[in-house]
């Protein structure tokens, strides 16, 4: 089993930056890639980032050139720095974990204001 905690939600105003932690315990060995989703009011959730154990990352089109994800194997940490974010970032935001099946974090909200 892994576990996963989040942090560094919060408010921002549009042009500012906000940077993610996940860190996950438990099984690590068995995680194959992690990343983060992100579900808005109203909308699906949508694939956000995520980094594989080799660390290729794949980015959803909206966020290419601000967003960045990356990992501390040391920490057993997945950071997302968000750069640039814009009213429509505004959503809660999963870290997910891929091993034996899919791991999610609780959840942590992002606000961006205009």
């Amino acid at each position: 089993h892994v576990q996963l905690v989040e942090s560094g939600g919060g408010l921002v105003q549009a042009g500012g930056s906000l940077r993610l932690s996940c860190a996950a315990s438990g099984s690590i060995s068995s995680i194959n890639a992690m990343g983060w989703y992100r579900q808005a009011p109203g909308m699906q959730r949508e694939l956000v980032a995520r980094i594989s154990r080799s660390g290729s990352t794949m980015y959803a089109d909206s966020v290419k050139g601000r967003f960045t994800i990356s990992r501390d194997n040391a920490k057993n940490t997945v950071y997302l720095q968000m750069n640039s974010l814009k009213p429509e970032d505004t959503a809660v935001h999963y870290c997910f974990a891929l091993g034996y099946r899919n791991y999610w974090g609780q959840g942590t909200q992002v606000t961006v204001s205009s």
